[in-house]
């Protein structure tokens, strides 16, 4: 089996042509449903759509990274031999930007251990033996998403308790940034919240555990999006579903009846989940390059994160399992599966029936902007919303040419730069310039590399520009 670095350009061959972007505005709201530039990738959702949510036989071990999120590490709490029951805290947040993390199963703390991440990040690890009871099957699935929802009489809950209950749980972004939501959330006097955009997009394709969850557990998404609102003082909350999710934007309608959360459908296009194209598409406002959505007025925020919030602040209950979608034409029973942070994404494999024999490549993530990994002992972290496994014709061979300046990496970006500058930068170690193409504020959402003819790995070079960028600025 090969593995290898994700080159977008690889990935996919482009089956559907697309019309004019929708023009019309959302009724109420200032926004037309769509942003300028962007790509129409096949979609593949069809291969993991169907499968309902099913939870992982517990794993007899699990590996918790110290590293869960975007920003510091947590620090181990916890000593080898330690005995831990579900949910205790075996780490907590450093800094600023860090989260708080819990044990993912009962059991005994192991000898600590470094692994290497996904992303290719050597990280400090917890390892627990099983020991104890968790439930299982149905029983998790109602555990984490059964039960009570309120939708009135949330002013019970103070913001600041709202808030506390947040960074205790040790909650991140579910949709693949993994930036922690108790900073997220952090009021700021001189940029007040007005709208919290709730994101059901889920534009990656072959991905479809949020579109699992909203169709099969809303009243959670529901109460989550409530408490958010109340915790930042937003006056009104749109959930933005894309149109081919009709039936998963139903579904959230009918929970949010009665209440002031609106869900509205946007036009299917990538990124139409990155929060800034979010904005623009339901707000009509423009974030500023290198800003945030707050600068406008505006919080974003993932359906899988609303259902870690209402449960966080409702129940009590940290942030130690999460929906993964197992999918791509390279396993045996592609899936969408109730897992704890930590298992294996060979115990993912496993479950789904293992791998086909013309399976060629792993992605943790989707084959947009997730990463290619060889060892299946890699563990699962709150940031993981997928595997995706490749076939060989799905990753078309392809050689490197030379750029003819055709611009069409300048067409596809959603924040309008020049990615072939900002790579050519990185190629050189041309810092200075990098940083005048504004390399910063890409987020490597690989529609440059998959509109490119010449197949530059594009999103691979900016990556490295911006680590040698971060360096420079460290001298």
């Amino acid at each position: 089996m090969y593995y290898g670095t994700v080159n977008t350009t690889l990935l996919f061959t482009l089956n559907i042509i697309y019309g004019v972007t929708m023009a019309l505005k959302l009724e109420g709201y200032d926004g037309s449903g769509t942003f300028s530039h962007g790509i129409h990738p096949p979609e593949r959702k069809t291969i993991s759509k169907a499968a309902p949510i099913q939870a992982l036989p517990t794993p007899k071990q699990v590996m918790l990274s110290l590293h869960q999120n975007i920003g510091g590490p947590s620090e181990s709490v916890v000593k080898p031999r330690q005995q831990v029951v579900w949910g205790e805290l075996v780490a907590k947040n450093t800094g600023f930007v860090s989260t708080a993390l819990h044990a993912s199963i009962p059991g005994i703390v192991q000898r600590p251990m470094r692994m290497t991440l996904s992303n290719g990040r050597h990280m400090d690890m917890i390892p627990i033996q099983l020991e104890g009871d968790i439930p299982s099957g149905q029983a998790l699935w109602k555990e984490m998403f059964g039960g009570n929802w309120p939708t009135t009489d949330l002013d019970a809950y103070a913001p600041a308790d709202i808030s506390r209950a947040i960074s205790a749980a040790g909650i991140v972004g579910m949709g693949g940034a993994a930036f922690p939501t108790h900073v997220k959330i952090m009021p700021n006097d001189q940029k007040p919240v007005h709208t919290l955009l709730v994101n059901g997009c889920e534009c990656e394709p072959y991905l479809t555990s949020d579109y699992r969850l909203m169709c099969e557990a809303p009243e959670p998404i529901i109460t989550g999006a409530l408490l958010t609102a109340r915790c930042v003082g937003a006056e009104q909350i749109v959930i933005g579903v894309e149109d081919n999710k009709v039936d998963a934007a139903e579904v959230l309608k009918r929970a949010a009846f009665g209440t002031p959360v609106k869900v509205v459908l946007l036009k299917t296009k990538y990124p139409q989940g990155s929060e800034k194209h979010l904005v623009q598409a339901v707000l009509n406002k423009q974030v500023p390059l290198g800003g945030l959505p707050a600068d406008v007025g505006a919080l974003v925020s993932n359906v899988g994160t609303m259902t870690a919030v209402a449960r966080a602040v409702i129940y009590g209950k940290p942030m130690t399992h999460r929906v993964i979608s197992v999918t791509g034409g390279g396993i045996v029973r592609p899936a969408n599966v109730l897992a704890p942070v930590g298992v294996s994404f060979g115990e993912l494999v496993d479950f789904c029936g293992g791998l086909k024999s013309d399976a060629a490549r792993l992605i943790a993530g989707g084959p947009m902007m997730g990463f290619a990994f060889s060892n299946l002992d890699t563990p699962v972290t709150k940031g993981t919303s997928g595997l995706t496994v490749l076939t060989r014709d799905e990753v078309r061979a392809g050689e490197e040419t030379a750029c003819v300046r055709c611009g069409k990496c300048v067409d596809a970006c959603p924040m309008r730069l020049v990615p072939t500058k900002m790579a050519m930068a990185a190629r050189h170690n041309d810092v200075e310039l990098a940083r005048r193409y504004f390399i910063t504020a890409c987020f490597e959402c690989g529609s440059c590399a998959y509109a490119c003819p010449a197949r530059i790995p594009l999103v691979q070079l900016i990556r490295t520009g911006k680590a040698q960028v971060a360096a420079a600025d460290r001298k």
